[in-house]
């Protein structure tokens, strides 16, 4: 989870914000989404501090939300998650995710689904702390995160892909996912920063997909690993994606959105470059019908 704060910035003729005198913080830069927005943020000509540390569920979102108040700050961009919005087994299917679903707190208590009861509960927190407070708040919902690394350390999202391409996980599940790629997360955040009229939620989806989707494109892009291959067999129909295209809201923002086989490549190609996975080079066969 990543925030970004500052103090009050003006707008200028064109009604965008100026870049302010003060710098922007943000918490969490050295994560996966955290040091994307901090490298959004510097190639806009903004001056940033970075905290090492995500403010962790209530307590600590109450505090950075405080913390940023009682240094004059005006304005902040939360990172909340799709978590937040998607688990819930009462919506219908034919219904459009967007930002005014919640997740059902008390089905994913059951069902120990804790990250996204965390989430709802931060998100929350932000809300209610940042209005005591008279902060603009945006909150930034985020799906499954793909894309290159700039952190040393794999995140969830590259483990996630690695796993898959290596076929060390032997089967995936007859399950469907949101995607988005991290830079446009992090352009998400700081237009959302940007625009004097944002508030409020931002869902950020680029693309829904099948697990056998997904696999299918990395088998397309890297046909020389062992991608795994095996569905996992529960009994029931092949699930079918929910209806979620990418909102009207962050759209307005400006945001465009990457093509998910961009992502994965690209997320690919880095984990090679970091040594989390081995370069394997197309036999020659394959190279000549891939290219």
């Amino acid at each position: 989870m990543s925030t970004i704060c500052n103090k009050q910035q003006a707008a200028n003729n064109n009604g965008e914000q100026e870049k302010p005198q003060g710098g922007v913080c943000v918490t969490g830069a050295g994560g996966f989404i955290g040091s994307w927005v901090v490298r959004e943020l510097l190639r806009r000509g903004y001056r940033v501090r970075g905290t090492a540390r995500d403010p962790v569920a209530v307590e600590g979102t109450r505090n950075v939300i405080n913390a940023a108040a009682d240094e004059g700050a005006r304005r902040v961009v939360f990172t909340s998650s799709y978590g937040a919005v998607h688990m819930d087994p009462n919506r219908s299917p034919d219904a459009v995710l967007d930002e005014t679903c919640w997740s059902d707190y008390e089905f994913c208590k059951k069902t120990d689904n804790l990250y996204c009861c965390a989430k709802m509960m931060a998100e929350i927190t932000a809300t209610e702390e940042s209005a005591k407070r008279g902060l603009q708040l945006s909150v930034v919902l985020p799906c499954m995160t793909m894309g290159p690394m700039l952190q040393q350390t794999l995140n969830f999202s590259s483990i996630h892909v690695a796993r898959y391409l290596m076929g060390t996980k032997k089967t995936y599940p007859n399950a469907v996912a949101a995607y988005v790629d991290v830079r446009d997360v992090a352009r998400a955040h700081v237009l959302a920063y940007e625009r004097p009229e944002a508030r409020g939620r931002y869902l950020c989806i680029g693309t829904v997909l099948h697990r056998a989707q997904l696999i299918g494109l990395l088998k397309e892009l890297f046909p020389q690993y062992p991608v795994t291959a095996e569905c996992e067999d529960d009994g029931m129909p092949m699930a079918n994606p929910y209806t979620s295209s990418p909102s009207q809201r962050i759209k307005d923002l400006g945001l465009q959105f990457t093509p998910l086989n961009k992502s994965l490549y690209e997320a690919v190609i880095s984990m090679q470059q970091n040594g989390h996975l081995p370069v394997i080079p197309f036999p020659p066969q394959q190279q000549r019908a891939y290219l």
